[in-house]
């Protein structure tokens, strides 16, 4: 039997690997498949583990007010190390490139057992941006002994940096295989705080703003942006706010009022896909939407200076337009004025999976056995 540990702390990390753990449970003769959660976010993790039906074996429930990203990483590596010590799974499965990540990565190294980093090779080559995720996930890839490459150009970005191809797989993005099960979900508007969204007159633009960078000066630019564009009357503002207090109290203060503006708590990810599906136009510094947008259709732009999932750029999906208020505003009206431009946008097929992330990343497991 193939003992594997999967740990995780953060909604995102939740969603990509959900349909890895659906499909490990699909093995029960041959692999033993445990989950610990570090609660680095604890209220919107528990809205998709409620969502995709996963009950944790072990909730070390790290997350505090306000924490620093040391304060998680000192206490989620010394909480991990012991539970490791105990476990002794053959694989650790971590996912993308939050702090748990980082640390649990290093737990794992420090016990010498094998580390398997889901979504490896995103790059921007800034150490800064985004912070801390861009040094956490080049710390993950290099202490990994499997890497699963969601694209060709993370693959390369890997061997770049001198990892040994025999230890890469490319597999697709494992949030497309959970934003497609998501999506064939019944979903009843009457009892949802979420608005209704594609009405003909009036187009919805979704806005999701809270990475750590953007805290301050560049969030209350975005505001002004999205004063500017509720200001047109004809679109619809959608904004789940992210609890931090960097950004709720940044973005309430900013525009909480503001006609054609609605500002939402954190949503569950069926509510998000929801509003995904319905909306004309998604304004994000957020990377899983980035890759969730294009397979719906949806153009994105990216409010970041760098992205690294570039292909969606390439693929003409994404613009990277920054924080400047008046290079959003261009944007977003280029694409509510010009039907073309619009249409160049959505109807561009999604690089980053095909749904079946998943399989390819549990095949690979079993062949390590």
């Amino acid at each position: 039997m193939l003992r594997i540990l999967t740990i995780f702390g953060t909604r995102p990390e939740a969603i990509k690997l959900a349909p890895v753990l659906r499909e490990l449970a699909r093995y029960p003769d041959r692999i033993v498949s445990r989950t610990c959660v570090t609660a680095q976010h604890r209220e919107m993790l528990d809205q998709v583990l409620a969502l995709f039906g996963i009950v944790p074996d072990m909730d070390l429930n790290l997350m505090q007010p306000d924490q620093t990203p040391s304060q998680v990483a000192a206490a989620a590596l010394e909480r991990l190390d012991d539970l490791l010590q105990v476990e002794r799974p053959d694989w650790v499965l971590v996912q993308g490139d939050t702090t748990t990540v980082m640390a649990a990565s290093l737990a794992a190294y420090h016990r010498r057992i094998r580390l398997a980093h889901v979504e490896a090779g995103l790059r921007t080559h800034d150490k800064w941006h985004p912070f801390p995720e861009e040094m956490n996930r080049r710390i993950a890839d290099h202490l990994s002994d499997l890497l699963f490459a969601p694209t060709e150009r993370a693959r390369q970005n890997l061997l770049a940096e001198g990892i040994h191809d025999e230890r890469i797989r490319v597999t697709g993005n494992t949030v497309i295989d959970a934003l497609l099960w998501a999506a064939s979900l019944p979903f009843d508007a009457h009892n949802s705080d979420v608005p209704t969204c594609g009405r003909a007159d009036v187009r919805t633009l979704l806005v999701t703003a809270h990475r750590r960078e953007s805290f301050g000066e560049p969030l209350r630019r975005i505001c002004a942006a999205l004063r500017t564009l509720a200001g047109r009357g004809d679109v619809h503002i959608v904004y789940p706010v992210h609890r931090n207090p960097n950004v709720w109290e940044t973005v309430y203060t900013e525009l909480d009022g503001t006609a054609g503006i609605t500002l939402l708590p954190p949503v569950n990810y069926r509510e998000l896909v929801h509003l995904l599906q319905n909306c004309f136009l998604v304004l994000t510094d957020s990377g899983g939407i980035q890759e969730e947008a294009p397979s719906l259709g949806k153009p994105v732009l990216v409010l970041r200076e760098v992205t690294e999932r570039p292909e969606g750029v390439e693929a003409g999906t994404a613009r990277v337009v920054g924080t400047n208020p008046e290079r959003i505003v261009s944007e977003a009206n280029r694409l509510l004025d010009d039907p073309h431009a619009y249409e160049a946008m959505a109807r561009t097929v999604n690089p980053y999976g095909d749904g079946h992330a998943a399989e390819r990343i549990v095949a690979a497991l079993l062949e390590k056995t």
